[in-house]
C-alpha cells in the first residue's frame, strides 16, 4: 500500500508530505484549496505525461516521491525482481519535471521508461476520477470494465494479438493471390535475366581474382623487366651485387672476429642477410618462370570482366553484388515455379491464425457472458442502496462478428423508471443518474481489483443526504479490504473515514501555498461542520457534525 507521498514545487505546492494509513482516509478542503493537486502529483509518479506547467513558478523543477510497501504483494515483488529493481519490502517511485518540460522517472532509484512506471503503477494503485462517469458514455469503457471485472484482461490482450496475426496472415495471402495474376509475366522476365547470369556463371570472389589477373597480364612486360633487374642486382649480376658485397663484408668480419669475439653477433646478422638475399633472388626466378606475355589470356580476362560489368549495369547492382543478385533471382524463380505450394502454405497459415483467434475469442465471450450476469446483479444491489430503487441496468453481451476486441458488443443498458424499456446508458441517463451508476460500477470493480490501494477523486459528486451516507459506507467497507483514499466535499462521506486530512491554501502577497494536515477528533468536528454549510457555524451545526462523526465511526 501507499505509505508516503512527498510533493515539492508542484503547482501550488511548495512542500507537502502525506503518510496515509490503512483503511479509509478522507481528504477534504474548500473548493480551490488544491485537493486535486494531490491526485495530479500521484498520477505523475505513476507515469502520466507532464509538461512545464506543473512546475511551481520560480522553481527549477517539481519532484514527487511515492513510497509503497510490497511485503504482501507477490505480483509487484515478482515484477520488480524480474527486472532486478527489487528493494526488499519497499518500492519507491520518483518523478521529476524541469521548468523546460523535460522529465525523468525512477523506480527504486533506477531511471526507468514511463511505460515501465505505468505498468508497475497499475499493480500498486488504482485511481478513480470524478470524471469517470463521462467515460460510461462510450461502449469501449463498458467492455473494458466487464473484462476487468471478469479477470479477463490478459485473455482480451491475447485476442487482440491473435486478431493482428490473423489479419496479417490474411493480408499476405491476399497479396499473393493478387500477385498470382502477374506471375507468368514476372517469371518470364526473371528466367531471361537468370539465363544471362547462368551463362556468365560468375563464382564467389572470381571478380576480384579477374581484376588482379588483368592487372598482372596487362603489365607483364614491366613486371618481367623489373624482376630481372632485381635478380641481377641481388645475385646474378656480373659484379657489385648485394650477394657479392655481403660476402666481402662477411670475410672482413670473420678476420675482425679473430681479434674481438664481440663481433660474432654482427657477423651472424650479415650472414643471415646474405641468405635472405639469396632466397629473394630464388623467389624472383620462380616468379619469372611462371610469368609469360600471354595476350590471348589477357583478352579472355578482359572480355569476361566486360561481361560482368555490363550485366551489373543492366541489373542495376554493383559488380561485386552480382553473385548475390544471381542467387536472389534464382530463389525468386524457384518460389514462382513452386507458387502453388506457396499459396497453399499461406492459405494454411491464414486458416490456422483464424482458428486460433476464434478459439481465444470464444473463451473471452464465455468469460464475458458469465461475468455479465454477476455484474448486473451486483450493480442492481448497489443502485438500490444509492437510492435508485426502480432503476435497472443490464450488462448486455451480444454477437457482433469478429474484431480486434473479440466477437461481442458489450453495452450497459439502463432504465430509470418502471415500465421504461432498457436503452443504451448514454441515451437515457441524466447527469445525476450517470454519476450514481458510475459510482456503483467503480465500487464493484474496485472489489475485484488486486491492487492494494484505491483512490477516489470526488466520485460522490451529484449526491447528498442519505445517498451520500451510503456512499461513505461503501467506501469504508472497501477500506476494510484495501487502502482507500477519497477526496470529498460531502460531510456524510468524510464522517466515515478512519482518518481525515484537511487541505487548505495559504495566500501571501505574491505567493499561494497548499498545505495538508491530519485532523484530531475535535478538528474533524469543526471541518464536518464547515462541510455541512451555512454562513455561520452554530452550536447546533457543531452538534450535528459531532453526531455524524460518532455515527460514522460506529459503522462496522
Amino acid at each position: 500500500m501507499l505509505t508516503h507521498l512527498s510533493v515539492r514545487h508542484f503547482a501550488t505546492v511548495d512542500q507537502l508530505e502525506l503518510e496515509p494509513e490503512s483503511g479509509l482516509t478522507v481528504i477534504s478542503g474548500e473548493t480551490g484549496a488544491g485537493k486535486s493537486v494531490l491526485i495530479d502529483a500521484l498520477s505523475l509518479t505513476l507515469g502520466e505525461r507532464a509538461d512545464s506547467t506543473v512546475v511551481r513558478p520560480g522553481c527549477e523543477r517539481a519532484e514527487v516521491l511515492a513510497s509503497f510497501t510490497v511485503a504482501n504483494h507477490a505480483q509487484a515483488r515478482a515484477w520488480l525482481e524480474e527486472r532486478e529493481l527489487d528493494n526488499g519490502d519497499d518500492c519507491l517511485l520518483r518523478r521529476t519535471v524541469r521548468a523546460d518540460g523535460r522529465s525523468r522517472a525512477y523506480i527504486n532509484g533506477t531511471p526507468a521508461p514511463l511505460a515501465d512506471v505505468r505498468q508497475l503503477g497499475e499493480l500498486l494503485i488504482s485511481i478513480h476520477s470524478q470524471h469517470e462517469h463521462q467515460a460510461l458514455l462510450h461502449r469501449d469503457t463498458h467492455r473494458q470494465l466487464l473484462d476487468n471485472f471478469a479477470g479477463a484482461s490478459d485473455l482480451a490482450a491475447s485476442v487482440r494479438n491473435a486478431w493482428r496475426q490473423w489479419q496479417q496472415a490474411r493480408q499476405e495471402h491476399d497479396q499473393a493471390l493478387t500477385g498470382a495474376r502477374e506471375q507468368n509475366e514476372r517469371q518470364e522476365l526473371l528466367r531471361f535475366q537468370l539465363d544471362e547470369l547462368d551463362a556468365l556463371s560468375l563464382a564467389e570472389g572470381e571478380l576480384a581474382e579477374l581484376d588482379q589477373e588483368q592487372q598482372r597480364l596487362g603489365h607483364a612486360d614491366a613486371l618481367i623487366r623489373l624482376c630481372q633487374q632485381s635478380v641481377a642486382a641481388l645475385y646474378d649480376g656480373e659484379e657489385g651485387t648485394c650477394n657479392d658485397q655481403l660476402g666481402q663484408i662477411r670475410h672482413w668480419l670473420e678476420e675482425a672476429r679473430d681479434h674481438d669475439n664481440a663481433l660474432s653477433e654482427a657477423l651472424d646478422t650479415v650472414e643471415s642477410a646474405r641468405l635472405q638475399v639469396e632466397a629473394a633472388a630464388e623467389a624472383l626466378r620462380h616468379y619469372l618462370d611462371r610469368l609469360d606475355l600471354d595476350p590471348e589470356r589477357l583478352a579472355q580476362v578482359e572480355e569476361r570482366l566486360g561481361q560482368a560489368y555490363s550485366l551489373a549495369r543492366k541489373h542495376r547492382v554493383r559488380p561485386e553484388e552480382l553473385v548475390e543478385h544471381h542467387q536472389q533471382l534464382a530463389r525468386e524463380v524457384d518460389t514462382l515455379e513452386h507458387f502453388d505450394e506457396h499459396l497453399e502454405a499461406l492459405a494454411k497459415a491464414e486458416q490456422d491464425a483464424q482458428e486460433h483467434y476464434m478459439s481465444e475469442a470464444r473463451k473471452l465471450s464465455k468469460a464475458r457472458k458469465t461475468a455479465a450476469t454477476t455484474l448486473t446483479r451486483q450493480i442492481a444491489t448497489q443502485l438500490k442502496a444509492l437510492g435508485m430503487k426502480a432503476a435497472r441496468l443490464e450488462t448486455v453481451v451480444e454477437d457482433d462478428g469478429p474484431g480486434a476486441e473479440g466477437l461481442d458488443l458489450v453495452e450497459f443498458r439502463f432504465s430509470a423508471n418502471p415500465g421504461q424499456p432498457l436503452r443504451p446508458l448514454a441515451k437515457v441517463a441524466s447527469g445525476g443518474e450517470l454519476s450514481r451508476v458510475s459510482l456503483a460500477i467503480q465500487v464493484i470493480c474496485a472489489r475485484n481489483l488486486t491492487v492494494p490501494s484505491l483512490v477516489f477523486d470526488e466520485v460522490d459528486v451529484g449526491v447528498g443526504g442519505g445517498v451520500a451516507e451510503i456512499v461513505g459506507r461503501l467506501l469504508r467497507e472497501l477500506g476494510e479490504h484495501a487502502q482507500v483514499l477519497c477526496i470529498t466535499h460531502q460531510a456524510q462521506v468524510a464522517s466515515q473515514g478512519h482518518q481525515h486530512w484537511q487541505v487548505h491554501k495559504i495566500q501571501g502577497k505574491n505567493t499561494t501555498r497548499t498545505r495538508i494536515q491530519p485532523l484530531a477528533p475535535d478538528a474533524r468536528v469543526e471541518e464536518l461542520a464547515r462541510m455541512l454549510g451555512g454562513v455561520e457555524i452554530t452550536d447546533s451545526t457543531l452538534a450535528h457534525a459531532r453526531e455524524m462523526l460518532e455515527k460514522g465511526q460506529e459503522v462496522a
